[in-house]
């Protein structure tokens, strides 16, 4: 048991470590990025390749697999070659995640029978593809650096399958 005239003293410890422990910021360098695997953040697509306004496909292609019932959120990325089509499945649909990957990818490439698409509905493709396009908008890389992590998520996706 604790003598009496110690008890004030670990009320005051407790709460000093409760407020402390409360107060971290995480951080603002990746704001949006840190809530999107728990809700849906509908990120801007991000245009790597420079096209005429009347050939850009990444707002098209975003609207066209939002239309999709099964999903919540999607990011588009795109590039000078191939387009990455990330996106969340609503919880329920889990357990047809591959019929859905296969759903979005026969639909684009009807749709857009020139490009080539990458559809994942993994979670970290997701978050990069939302942390690409902050950083992009941040001004926090250029656009060198840009095409080195449109690579590496492309790299991931392949060692993923």
């Amino acid at each position: 048991m604790i003598p009496y005239t110690k008890k004030p003293f670990i009320l005051i410890i407790f709460a000093f470590i409760f407020l402390t422990s409360c107060s971290y910021d995480g951080g603002k360098e990746h704001e949006k990025s840190d809530t999107a695997l728990f809700k849906t953040t509908k990120p801007a697509p991000v245009e790597l390749k420079k096209r005429e306004e009347k050939d850009s496909i990444a707002y098209q292609v975003r609207k066209d697999v939002s239309k999709v019932d099964e999903i919540y959120d999607v990011a588009v990325l795109e590039g000078d070659k191939q387009i990455v089509v990330a996106y969340k499945v609503k919880h329920l649909n889990r357990f047809r995640m591959k019929s859905i990957e296969k759903k979005i990818t026969d639909k684009l490439n009807k749709k857009y029978p020139g490009d080539d698409f990458i559809v994942s509905s993994d979670y970290k493709i997701f978050l990069e593809t939302v942390r690409l396009k902050e950083d992009l908008d941040g001004a926090n890389m250029s656009n060198e650096e840009a095409e080195k992590r449109f690579k590496k998520i492309i790299k991931l996706k392949k060692e993923m399958t």
